[in-house]
């Protein structure tokens, strides 16, 4: 943390005020913009970048109150987590996705779920499409229209009390907690392994998204594949991790 960035967090603490607050919002609302331009690539064109950066802004707000400088937790990441969260609930709240790519979005899922209990290897495109009794130039197609729903799913619950979620098990290498529960810790083992276990293409995409905080319009320039390509991986590496732990997690 930088001497300015120290110097405001030392005076919000102390005095709690609205001023240092709006200090604080305007130091980091490069960070809202940042992470509102990543989520902005992977909705549809019509949608407002703007009101993202507006829901991301709530989020920064929030994550000022509630952060706490002593825990030594970079604020980056812990705020980064809030204001995409405040992100997706601004787009969930708004409900553009047709009722018909979300019914599908459940179809796949359920198809990976299924065929991931079924095998320890990946399941290709062709079982997929197989299970959903499509053609897989059909479920391709399906990709192609549910993609947009990824930008989601990773704020699904993952734990039976639901307060562990899967963006946050992603990413938490880049913020360890110091304080994790046992079974955060058997989360983030199980996931470990399921990024592990992707296919190559699919693992990178994975990485450079989460860890290297690429768009998925950079990891298509570092990949040399089109836009398309690298969304219709992207979603299928989430479907495909999504299985993989419902399956790790009824061995336990």
């Amino acid at each position: 943390m930088g001497g300015e960035a120290q110097k405001l967090w030392k005076d919000y603490v102390e005095q709690r005020s609205v001023e240092v607050k709006e200090e604080l919002i305007v130091y980091y609302i490069s960070l809202v913009q940042k992470i509102a331009n990543k989520i902005s690539y992977q909705l549809p064109d019509h949608y407002s970048k703007d009101d993202l950066f507006s829901y991301g802004i709530f989020g920064l707000m929030e994550a000022i109150e509630r952060f706490n400088p002593d825990l030594g937790i970079p604020f980056q990441s812990y705020a980064s987590k809030r204001i995409k969260g405040s992100m997706v609930d601004g787009i969930r709240k708004e409900d553009w996705v047709p009722a018909t790519t979300r019914k599908r979005a459940k179809l796949v899922e359920q198809a990976y779920q299924k065929l991931e209990n079924d095998t320890e290897n990946n399941v290709s495109d062709e079982d997929v499409a197989a299970e959903l009794s499509i053609s897989s130039e059909e479920f391709r197609s399906w990709l192609n229209n549910i993609q947009y729903i990824t930008v989601m799913s990773l704020d699904e619950p993952v734990s039976e009390d639901e307060s562990s979620f899967v963006k946050d098990i992603v990413t938490d290498e880049l913020s360890p907690n110091p304080v994790v529960s046992i079974e955060e810790q058997e989360l983030k083992k199980m996931l470990a392994k399921a990024i592990g276990d992707l296919p190559e293409k699919e693992k990178t995409v994975v990485s450079l998204f989460y860890y290297n905080d690429l768009s998925n319009k950079e990891i298509a320039k570092v990949m040399e594949l089109s836009d398309s390509r690298v969304s219709q991986l992207h979603t299928k590496a989430i479907f495909r991790l999504r299985g993989k732990l419902a399956r790790q997690k009824k061995l336990l």
